[in-house]
Formats: structure tokens, sequence, C-alpha cells
């Protein structure tokens, strides 16, 4: 108990020095990783008596005792679906848990777009479900270096064998992902991340061939397009054209215009530099991306841009409003976003309200200096799943990302039940519907249970790829097959370099974050001539801030492990 209290404390302390360092004290200021040492010693004795406690007998899978753990899900706040703590698929779980391994699963909600913030508080309160989910991996090494993360390591070595499918899914990349090269510790591991396309370019279909214009292959044309779509207001939007929107966009402007930063991106941008500077993710600190910045405030400054996105923040409806209403052109986002969400949808709803060829369509429009339409993606790696200290049950945590690892559970959790959330197509295909009742999914594919995985997979590629092909309701499949298919072409996926822990990254994840997007939306709406002086001062500010400690951290890893190597094997 009293290591516990003094655990709390620290961590409530540590939270306390954090939020004063993100508040912008840059002189003077003592950084959270410098009093280290001392919790890395609670937090190695503490993983060292964890290691060796008995957690219960098991037989047949079957623990003898029953035992209970708490499991973190996202609260998205999605207007009509279910409680995410409890509903069919929650049951789902509860019920296998307990029939299968004599486990007793109750749900605790994060909201999903405070997530980072509320589970650091969650941590530094000792409140934290047993099993955790979060993007954020310089959250967790944070309350690691507290003593507040259990080392995975040894649980996972001497319970291999209990864990089969977990191990399947996963294999040894995205389980071993991170773990300390030096120490050996695993404070989280990777989930698998399927269909990996990345953020991608939409465009009108229909305003394209009003217009008889070809889809744009170059920035030049795409910009050209811009332009037509706004002289050309009035045909397209009639007497709502004081509401034509070119081209939209959202304050996550790094993530809304990252096929555009790809064409700037140098072509020969090596291992070494994506690992230097790739901890922000956005693609902020690699070479040339002011200039894909510089880009977008040119189209706002032209009328091409959605004047009113600043105003808005994540989560907010009116982007999508305007683009259900057909006043928006083009636009960057996740893949399948015009299609996804059934009812609900962009695409769905305009051709319910606007027209019925009204359509959003894939397109490849931004070469690079190499004349290569090339596009950075991630490693197949998505949310980082980890255990505080306060839990009790780390074994039976394990046994339960097991047991969601399963391809029949996983499946169910995916596709829902036969005749309610799919239809079994002739060619072992499923055919994804949207359910009406206690069985709506609030997440795509159920992501926020089916932690160890992100997209679709049922076990055989190209059913697979069939079943996402005509798993959006009211969308013709060539529209998906297009925006795969265009996905995987001249594609680069990041590697690991694994390198270990860098301390300058604790607790700087979401401060760096908000910086970023503060000052690239500032940027964007700067008129012209301050663009320049506006992009700069953030950059030296995000810099200043913690940007440039982790970038000097990075390269001196590397430089120990790599020498003068630039790329990896």
């Amino acid at each position: 108990m009293k290591r516990a209290k003094a655990i709390s404390i620290l961590l409530t302390c540590f939270m306390i020095l954090t939020m004063i360092t993100a508040c912008g004290s840059q002189q003077g200021s003592k950084s959270p990783n410098q009093d280290s040492a001392s919790t890395s010693d609670l937090s190695t004795s503490k993983d060292k008596n964890n290691a060796s406690e008995d957690n219960g007998e098991l037989v047949d899978g079957k623990f003898v005792e029953k035992k209970s753990i708490s499991v973190e899900v996202f609260d998205r706040g999605n207007d009509g679906g279910t409680p995410p703590e409890d509903n069919f698929y929650t049951d789902f779980i509860k019920e296998g848990m307990l029939r299968d391994h004599n486990v007793e699963v109750t749900f605790k909600i994060v909201p999903r777009w405070t997530e980072g913030e509320v589970l650091s508080n969650l941590l530094a309160a000792n409140d934290a479900p047993d099993v955790c989910v979060t993007y954020s991996y310089p959250t967790i090494q944070t309350y690691a270096n507290m003593g507040g993360v259990l080392d995975m390591a040894p649980y996972l070595e001497k319970n291999k064998d209990l864990l089969p499918d977990l191990w399947e899914l996963l294999t040894d990349d995205n389980i071993y992902w991170n773990q300390d090269p030096e120490k050996g510790t695993i404070w989280a591991i990777e989930a698998r991340l399927f269909n990996n396309a990345g953020v991608r370019t939409f465009v009108r279909e229909d305003w394209l061939k009003k217009l008889s214009m070809e889809e744009p292959e170059s920035i030049e044309d795409f910009e050209q397009m811009l332009y037509k779509f706004k002289d050309n207001a009035e045909m397209l939007l009639g007497d709502d054209a004081d509401k034509m929107t070119p081209f939209s966009l959202s304050t996550d402007v790094g993530w809304r215009i990252m096929e555009l930063a790809h064409a700037f991106i140098p072509g020969d941008i090596t291992d070494r530099d994506r690992y230097i500077y790739g901890f922000d993710d956005r693609y902020l600190l690699y070479p040339n991306y002011k200039e894909a910045v510089r880009k977008i405030n040119e189209w706002y400054n032209a009328g091409l841009v959605w004047k009113d996105f600043a105003l808005y923040d994540a989560g907010d409806t009116t982007e999508g409003n305007l683009m259900k209403s057909g006043y928006v052109g083009s636009y960057m986002h996740n893949s399948d976003d015009p299609y996804r969400n059934g009812e609900d949808g962009v695409q769905y709803n305009m051709q319910k309200l606007v027209a019925k060829d009204a359509a959003f369509k894939t397109v490849v429009s931004f070469k690079n200096d190499a004349g290569l339409y090339k596009k950075y993606l991630s490693a197949p790696v998505d949310r980082k799943v980890f255990f505080p200290a306060s839990n009790k049950e780390p074994v039976a945590s394990l046994v339960y990302l097991d047991w969601i690892s399963k391809l029949e559970n996983r499946m169910f959790l995916q596709i829902g039940e036969e005749g309610s959330t799919h239809e079994a197509m002739p060619d072992g295909s499923v055919k994804i519907t949207a359910a009406t009742d206690e069985k709506i999914m609030n997440s795509p594919n159920n992501i926020d249970y089916t932690i160890t995985i992100n997209g679709l997979n049922l076990g055989d590629p190209e059913k697979t790829v069939q079943s996402l092909a005509q798993g959006y309701a009211g969308v013709d499949p060539e529209y998906i097959t297009r925006t795969y298919d265009l996905s995987a072409y001249e594609v680069s996926y990041g590697k690991n370099a694994a390198l270990g822990e860098i301390k300058a990254e604790e607790g700087m994840g979401t401060a760096l974050s908000e910086k970023r997007n503060n000052f690239l939306t500032q940027s964007i709406v700067a008129s012209v001539d301050k663009f320049d002086e506006v992009f700069d001062t953030g950059m030296q500010d995000y810099l200043n801030s913690g940007g440039q400690a982790i970038i000097d951290e990075r390269k001196a890893a590397w430089e120990k492990v790599y020498s003068d190597k630039t790329m990896l094997d």
C-alpha cells in the first residue's frame, strides 16, 4: 500500500511538472526526464516482483479461480450509437472470456478526441484500466519511467504458450517493436495495421465530367482544377454558388495535406532522416515540408480553401455537413473517408441530397522531384497496448489480448452477425451492412474492441479485399477498389530502427502536436507576404519547446548504433 501510494504521489507530481513545462516555460524549466533515475529503479524492482508472482493456476486454458480485468474503450460520441462499454459486442467479449478463460471483463470508457489527456490523468491517479490503449507512445514512456507501467517482456516470454493467437496475428515484429535494445523492456506492444492505405486525395467526379476535365495528374493540374471549380460555382451549385468550397481542410493540417506533402519531400530521403525526423507523424520536420504548407497558403489566399476551417476543432461536424450537401470539390483524408459510415456517410448523403451521380473519386496528382507519385506510409503498426502498474492480473490481461486476436473472435467483432451486419457472398467474401439496432458498430469494423488489429482481416487476403470493396453501404465497390489500388502505387513503408527510448520525447507528444497544429493553421490563414514569418516563428517555437532536443537525441542514438550509415537493410 505504501509503495502504491508513493507511485501515485510521484505520478501526480510529474503531471503537474509536465503541465508547467507544456505551458511554455522555455528557460529555467527542468525537463521531466531529469529525475528519472530513482523512479527507474522503482520500476525495475516492481517489474521483477510482479514477474515472479503467482498469477493463478490454469487448467485447459481456464483460471481455476475467476479473474477480473478492466479494459479501455474509446467513446467516440457517435449520435445514434450504442453505449461503448455495454452493448452487443461487449457482451460477446464478456461471455466468451468467462466461458473460455474464467475471466470477468468490464470496460472503462475514455473519450476518443481527448484520449491522451484523459489517459494521462487516469495514470497519474493510479486509476487506469488494466488494459490500456493509446496512439501516443511518448505517453507510455513517460509513465514507464515513473514506475507507472508494467514491463510486458517477462510476462510475454513466460506465458508465450498461452498466447498462440496473439503471436500469430502480431508476429515477433509487432510484439517486439518497442523492446529496448539494451534493457530488453517492452512497455507496449503494437497493434497490427491492415489495409494500410494512409491519406488519399478525393475530387468530385461529377464536377470533372460537367466541366469536361480530365482527372488531375500534377500539382499544376490540381490547382487549375480548383480554379475551375471556383470560377464555375454558379453552374455547379446554382443558387448555392456562394457556398462553393474547392478544397476543404481541418485544423489537423498535417494529416489533411499529407499526400500533397509527399510531393515536396525529396525522393531520395534516407532511412536515417526518416528516423531522426519521423517522431512527428505528420512529416513536419521532413525536408522541404514548408513548401507544401506554402502551397496551401497560396490556395487559401486565392479563395480556393474553405475559409472557415480554422474555426472548428476535431470532431466537429460542420465540414462533414458541407461535403454531404455537395459544396466541397476536393479534399484529403483517410483512404475511405467519403465512403464510410453508411447512411451517415459523405457519399451516401451527397447522392441522396444532391444527385445520384454526385461522387468523390480517388486521384493521384502529386509527383515528387523524382517524377514519382511517392507515398510514405507508416510501418504496419497502429495503436499501442500496455498495462499500467496498477494491473494486478497481467496474465489474465494477456489472455484477453490473445482471445480477441483469435481469428473467429476478431472476425465476429469486425463483421458482426450474418443477416444483421453482413451478408455472406457466393465467393466466400462478405458484404457489410449497417445495423440499426443493438448491433450497431460505433467504429468501423469495431476497431475499439479489436485493439490488437486495425483494418479488416478475414484470414484470406483475396476475400478480404473483395469484402472491403463491397463493404460500404450505398457505395459502388469500384470506388473502394480504386482507392486501394492507388494506395499501393509507388508506396514506401517506414522501417523500425529499434534504437530504444528517446528520453527527450517524454511527455512531449500532446504538447508538440498542439503546437504543430496551431502554427500550421496560422501559417495557412496568414497573408502571403506574412507566411514565412508566421511559419518560421511557429517552427522555432516547436523546436525550442522540445522538438530540437528530440532531434538531437535521435541523431546521437542513430550514430551510436549505425555510425554514418544512412539506409537500413
